[in-house]
C-alpha cells in the first residue's frame, strides 16, 4: 500500500489516497500504522476519498481505531495533498467529512505550491446535547471536573467533535497533561468522550495551548481543539472576535471567529513528510 506522510504542527498522519488504492479495513490498519515501533508511527490514520458531495472526503482514524469526526490540521494537509499533486487544482476546495463539509483556501507561493491554508471550520457548537455534554445550562462555561484532589472549570465546545477548554494560571509547560486528560477524557458527563484542551492566556489575541485528545493521547497540535479553544476565549471575555494567535507544542495557528457570519476560520501550515509503501501481513 502506498502512503503519504504529513504534519500540521507536528500533528502528524498516515495518509492514503483512496483514489487509486483501496483499504478494507480502516479501523485495523489505524492501530498498526500509528505504531512508533512496529508501524509506520502517527497519530492516526487518514483516508482521502472521492465524494459525490465534494471535491473529495476526508475519513479520520485514531491510533485506537476509532473514527473520529473532524480533525482541523488533517485537514490542512488533504487539502494541500490533493491540490499541490494535482488532484483538485482549485484555489477553493471543499472537503467532505463527519462534521459536514469544510471549505478551504489554498494560499501559494511564487511556485504555485500550497504553504499555508485557511479552513472555512463552521460556527462553533456551544448547545449541550449537540456537544454533546451532560450539563444543566447552555453555553456550558462552568463545567466541574475534579481528579487528584484538584478541581477545574471547563468550557465545553463542539468544533463537530466534543471539547473541554481548561484556562489555568500556572505555565502549561510544565502541567500534568497526561494525568488530568486521562482522566477528564472519559468524565461520565462526555457520552462520547471528549478532547480536553489546558491553556494559557499571555495576552488577549494570543494563547498558548495543550492537548489531550481523546483515543490518542496528547499531540503536539489539535486543529478543532484550537478552534474550540478561540471560541471558549470568546464565550469567556477573554479574547475579543479578531484574530488570536495559538501557540502550540508543534507551531502556532491562527484563528478568528468572525461575527459576519459566525464562522470560526483557522489558518495554519501543512507539510510533507515522505512516501512510501507499506507491507501488512
Amino acid at each position: 500500500m502506498r502512503f503519504t506522510k504529513m504534519q500540521g504542527c507536528g500533528n502528524d498522519y498516515v495518509y492514503v489516497n483512496c483514489f487509486e488504492e483501496s483499504v478494507s479495513s480502516p479501523e485495523q490498519l489505524a492501530r498498526s500504522v500509528s505504531d512508533r515501533h512496529f508501524g509506520i508511527g502517527s497519530d492516526g490514520l487518514v483516508l482521502i476519498c472521492p465524494s459525490e458531495v465534494a471535491d473529495c472526503k476526508m475519513r479520520m482514524f485514531n491510533p485506537d481505531g476509532s473514527e473520529s469526526e473532524m480533525c482541523g490540521n488533517a485537514i490542512r494537509c488533504v487539502a494541500k495533498y490533493v491540490y499541490d499533486r494535482d488532484i483538485i487544482h482549485k484555489q477553493k476546495i471543499a472537503v467532505d467529512t463527519l462534521a459536514g463539509i469544510k471549505l478551504i483556501a489554498v494560499n501559494t507561493d511564487e511556485n504555485d505550491i500550497a504553504r499555508t491554508l485557511t479552513v472555512d471550520m463552521g460556527a462553533p457548537i456551544t448547545t449541550a446535547a449537540e456537544i454533546p455534554v451532560i450539563a444543566v445550562s447552555s453555553p456550558v462555561k462552568d463545567l466541574r471536573l475534579e481528579a487528584f484532589g484538584r478541581e477545574f472549570t471547563a468550557t465545553c465546545v463542539s468544533m463537530g467533535n466534543p471539547h473541554a477548554v481548561i484556562f489555568i494560571d500556572e505555565d502549561v509547560s510544565s502541567f500534568d497533561v497526561e494525568g488530568f486528560g486521562r482522566v477528564f477524557e472519559q468524565d461520565e458527563r462526555f457520552p462520547r468522550k471528549a478532547n480536553i484542551e489546558f491553556v494559557n492566556v499571555l495576552s488577549p489575541t494570543h494563547l498558548k495551548m495543550r492537548v489531550w485528545e481523546r483515543g490518542t493521547g496528547e499531540t503536539l497540535a489539535c486543529g478543532t481543539g484550537t478552534c474550540a479553544t478561540a471560541a471558549a476565549a470568546c464565550l469567556n471575555g477573554i479574547s475579543p472576535y479578531e484574530p488570536v494567535m495559538v501557540d502550540l507544542l508543534g507551531g502556532q495557528l491562527t484563528i478568528e471567529w468572525k461575527k459576519t457570519d459566525g464562522h470560526i476560520y483557522m489558518t495554519g501550515p501543512a507539510e510533507f513528510t515522505f512516501d512510501g509503501e507499506y507491507y501488512n501481513g
